[in-house]
């Protein structure tokens, strides 16, 4: 599984807690939790919802580009 520390790091720029992102992504604080361990697998879809909600890239949060 991949780790995804980005998303942890856009979190807190943005001084927002993980049960704030996971009522955005409509899913539980452990789940969200889970994504930023990487104990999951970022569905597709919340990829996209999150690279939108941060301005950002999906590629930036998977570690594939520096930040847009």
């Amino acid at each position: 599984m991949p780790h995804y520390p980005r998303i942890r790091d856009l979190r807190e720029d943005a001084d927002l807690y993980q049960k704030d992102l996971a009522r955005l992504l409509n899913c539980s604080q452990q789940t969200y939790s889970d994504y930023e361990c990487g104990k999951v697998d970022i569905p597709s879809d919340v990829l996209i919802r999150l690279a939108d909600f941060y301005h950002t890239t999906t590629d930036y949060i998977l570690g594939r580009a520096p930040r847009k």
